[in-house]
Protein backbone atom coordinates (compact mmCIF):
# COMPACT_ATOMS: atom_id res chain seq x y z
CA UNK A 1 0.00 0.00 0.00
CA UNK A 2 2.84 2.30 0.72
CA UNK A 3 4.20 1.74 -2.44
CA UNK A 4 1.01 2.82 -4.05
CA UNK A 5 0.85 5.83 -2.39
CA UNK A 6 4.15 6.80 -3.29
CA UNK A 7 3.60 6.22 -6.90
CA UNK A 8 0.59 8.25 -6.57
CA UNK A 9 2.72 10.75 -4.99
CA UNK A 10 5.13 10.41 -7.13
CA UNK A 11 2.58 11.42 -10.45
CA UNK A 12 1.20 14.26 -8.90
CA UNK A 13 4.37 15.93 -8.71
CA UNK A 14 5.45 14.81 -12.21
CA UNK A 15 1.93 16.94 -13.31
CA UNK A 16 2.88 19.60 -10.92
CA UNK A 17 6.25 19.98 -12.15
CA UNK A 18 5.16 20.28 -15.39
CA UNK A 19 1.80 22.70 -14.86
CA UNK A 20 4.46 24.87 -12.95
CA UNK A 21 6.67 24.50 -15.60
CA UNK A 22 4.12 25.61 -18.40
CA UNK A 23 5.29 22.12 -20.06
CA UNK A 24 1.59 21.63 -21.23
CA UNK A 25 3.03 18.31 -23.13
CA UNK A 26 3.94 16.46 -20.00
CA UNK A 27 0.58 17.73 -18.09
CA UNK A 28 -1.14 16.22 -20.73
CA UNK A 29 0.76 13.09 -20.95
CA UNK A 30 0.34 12.13 -17.24
CA UNK A 31 -3.29 12.76 -17.84
CA UNK A 32 -5.78 9.75 -18.35
CA UNK A 33 -6.86 9.21 -21.53
CA UNK A 34 -10.47 10.49 -20.86
CA UNK A 35 -9.80 13.58 -19.48
CA UNK A 36 -8.21 14.02 -22.39
CA UNK A 37 -10.46 13.38 -24.43
CA UNK A 38 -13.11 15.75 -22.04
CA UNK A 39 -10.50 18.42 -22.49
CA UNK A 40 -10.11 18.35 -26.37
CA UNK A 41 -13.92 18.08 -26.88
CA UNK A 42 -14.83 20.68 -24.25
CA UNK A 43 -11.85 23.71 -25.84
CA UNK A 44 -12.61 22.15 -29.23
CA UNK A 45 -8.86 22.01 -29.13
CA UNK A 46 -5.64 19.79 -28.66
CA UNK A 47 -4.84 19.23 -25.19
CA UNK A 48 -1.41 21.26 -25.19
CA UNK A 49 -3.21 24.38 -25.79
CA UNK A 50 -6.31 23.33 -23.66
CA UNK A 51 -4.60 23.10 -20.54
CA UNK A 52 -2.53 26.36 -21.42
CA UNK A 53 -5.29 28.10 -21.96
CA UNK A 54 -7.20 26.62 -18.87
CA UNK A 55 -4.71 28.54 -16.57
CA UNK A 56 -5.12 26.22 -14.11
CA UNK A 57 -2.10 27.13 -11.20
CA UNK A 58 0.04 24.51 -9.62
CA UNK A 59 -1.68 23.58 -6.43
CA UNK A 60 1.28 23.34 -3.96
CA UNK A 61 3.13 20.14 -2.20
CA UNK A 62 0.83 17.36 -1.41
CA UNK A 63 -0.13 16.85 2.19
CA UNK A 64 -2.18 13.18 1.87
CA UNK A 65 -2.66 10.44 -0.18
CA UNK A 66 -5.63 8.26 0.08
CA UNK A 67 -5.61 4.97 -2.06
CA UNK A 68 -8.63 2.74 -2.77
CA UNK A 69 -7.95 0.50 -4.98
CA UNK A 70 -7.32 1.44 -8.25
CA UNK A 71 -8.17 5.51 -7.51
CA UNK A 72 -6.38 8.03 -5.26
CA UNK A 73 -7.29 11.27 -4.54
CA UNK A 74 -3.77 13.18 -3.79
CA UNK A 75 -4.75 16.58 -1.71
CA UNK A 76 -2.29 19.52 -2.24
CA UNK A 77 -1.70 22.53 0.06
CA UNK A 78 -4.09 24.20 -2.89
CA UNK A 79 -5.59 21.81 -4.91
CA UNK A 80 -6.92 18.13 -4.78
CA UNK A 81 -5.95 15.61 -7.78
CA UNK A 82 -8.27 12.39 -8.41
CA UNK A 83 -6.38 9.35 -9.94
CA UNK A 84 -6.93 6.37 -11.53
CA UNK A 85 -4.10 2.73 -12.19
CA UNK A 86 -3.92 1.83 -15.57
CA UNK A 87 -1.74 -0.80 -17.07
CA UNK A 88 0.73 1.87 -17.59
CA UNK A 89 0.67 3.71 -14.21
CA UNK A 90 -1.23 6.14 -12.43
CA UNK A 91 -2.79 8.95 -14.53
CA UNK A 92 -4.35 12.24 -13.41
CA UNK A 93 -8.47 11.85 -14.20
CA UNK A 94 -9.47 15.25 -12.15
CA UNK A 95 -7.81 18.74 -11.19
CA UNK A 96 -8.56 21.46 -9.91
CA UNK A 97 -10.93 20.39 -7.48
CA UNK A 98 -12.09 21.80 -4.83
CA UNK A 99 -14.39 20.30 -2.03
CA UNK A 100 -18.33 21.55 -1.78
CA UNK A 101 -20.37 20.66 1.80
CA UNK A 102 -22.33 17.94 1.16
CA UNK A 103 -21.51 17.54 -2.36
CA UNK A 104 -19.40 15.79 -4.65
CA UNK A 105 -16.06 17.62 -5.40
CA UNK A 106 -16.19 20.78 -8.17
CA UNK A 107 -13.23 19.88 -11.00
CA UNK A 108 -11.74 22.59 -13.37
CA UNK A 109 -10.56 19.81 -15.38
CA UNK A 110 -11.98 16.04 -15.74
CA UNK A 111 -12.79 13.01 -17.88
CA UNK A 112 -15.92 11.69 -18.28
Amino acid sequence: MAERRNDVRDTTAVFERALGEGAYDRVCAVLAPVTVEEVEQSAGSPCVRAMSEASLPPGGPVRRTDVYGNQARAVLSSDTLFLSHFTYGWRVVAAGCEPRPQEPYQCRIKGG
